[in-house]
C-alpha cells in the first residue's frame, strides 16, 4: 500500500460490561490516534452496540468513520451524517466489514466484539493483518490461541497477528504489518 492511499481499519471493540471507563477512555485514545494518522475507521453497529467512544474521537479528530449496521440501529443523533451501511443478516454484516478493511483492530473489550473479530477473520481464512491491544493482558489467551490453535489451520497467521502494548503501539503494528 502507497503511502497516499488511505487505510481503512475495522475496529472491534465495546463500550458494554465491567471496565466500561478504562476502555472507554483505550477507544478514544486509539480512534483519536488512528484518526489523526489518516486511516480511515469502519465499525460494525449491532445489537445496541458499537464502539461509540472510538467513533465520537476519531471523528472530532477530522477522521472518516463508517458503520456497517444491523436493520434495527438506531444512531444516535450525536452521529448524524456518519455514512451507514445497513446488511439485514449478521454473517453478511461480519462479511462485509472484512471486505471493506485492510487490517483488523481489536480493542479490549467484550465476548461479543471478540467474538464478531473471530468469526471476520475466520471467513477470510486468516488473510488480513490483526492488530490487537493487549492491555493488561486482554488478549494473552488470544495469543496463545495463534501460536498452538491458528498455526495450524492458517499457516501464517503468527505473522499476520500482532499485539500492541500501547495506543500508540497499535499504529505502529498496523504499519508495519499493511506497509
Amino acid at each position: 500500500m502507497s503511502n497516499s492511499e488511505q487505510l481503512t481499519l475495522a475496529i472491534f471493540a465495546s463500550d458494554q460490561g465491567p471496565g466500561d471507563a478504562e476502555r472507554s477512555s483505550l477507544m478514544s485514545q486509539t480512534g483519536a490516534l488512528l484518526a489523526k494518522k489518516g486511516a480511515k475507521l469502519i465499525c460494525l453497529a449491532q445489537d445496541g452496540q458499537m464502539p461509540l467512544p472510538a467513533i465520537t474521537s476519531a471523528r472530532t479528530a477530522g477522521g472518516d468513520v463508517a458503520l456497517v449496521a444491523d436493520n434495527g440501529f438506531v444512531i444516535p443523533r450525536a452521529l448524524d451524517g456518519i455514512s451507514v451501511e445497513r446488511i439485514a443478516e449478521k454473517k453478511d454484516r461480519l462479511n462485509r466489514l472484512a471486505e471493506m478493511a485492510d487490517c483488523f483492530v481489536g480493542l479490549p473489550g467484550s465476548l461479543a466484539s471478540a467474538t464478531s473479530l473471530y468469526f471476520s477473520v475466520a471467513e477470510l481464512g486468516a488473510s488480513k493483518p490483526i492488530v490487537l491491544l493487549n492491555h493488561n493482558n486482554a488478549f494473552e489467551i488470544i495469543r496463545g490461541i495463534s501460536v498452538d490453535v491458528f498455526a495450524h489451520s492458517f499457516p501464517k497467521a503468527h505473522k499476520s497477528v500482532q499485539f500492541a502494548e500501547t495506543v500508540e503501539d497499535v499504529w505502529t503494528k498496523i504499519t508495519r504489518l499493511t506497509g
